[in-house]
């Protein structure tokens, strides 16, 4: 089966991103992998609050993903399967390419206005060779009738 790994946060472009692989996942009889990433928390020198930002973090990524599955699921039918990790984006990425090879592209939104974003240059720069699959990069400011249509 055909699976689009789209990594989702807190901006909108990621939502855009996350539309497309859904629409292309449903005309391609597919599935949509999302991974929220969970930012890492700078060094607390208490071990609790520590515990307690990291948590709140967790949380917060967690009801994101899971208003992002509610709505592709009303829309799409598809139900994601979902993965929450903290960590270096980069690196959380490319161990969840490397444990799931059956994953056919890695769907990335792009910023609509500055820089694209850490994993879209990052991925379509210096790891564009070596991701072992198509990387898609969707434009922010695509509106719903553009990503129907092109996906």
């Amino acid at each position: 089966m055909r699976t689009y790994l789209v990594v989702i946060d807190e901006n909108d472009a990621s939502r855009v991103a996350l539309r497309f692989a859904a629409r292309r996942a449903s005309k391609t009889a597919g599935a949509v992998e999302i991974l929220a990433l969970v930012p890492q928390q700078e060094f607390v020198q208490w071990g609790a609050v520590q515990a307690a930002m990291e948590e709140e973090a967790r949380l917060r990524a967690e009801a994101m993903v899971v208003q992002a599955a509610s709505a592709l699921i009303e829309e799409t039918g598809i139900m994601p399967s979902i993965t929450v990790r903290q960590g270096d984006p980069v690196s959380v990425v490319r161990e969840l390419l490397a444990e799931q090879p059956h994953i056919a592209a890695l769907v990335l939104g792009a910023a609509t206005s500055g820089s694209p974003g850490k994993l879209v240059t990052h991925f379509a720069g210096a790891d564009a060779g070596q991701l072992p699959c198509p990387l898609m990069i969707i434009p922010g400011s695509l509106g719903e009738e553009a990503l129907d249509r092109l996906s």
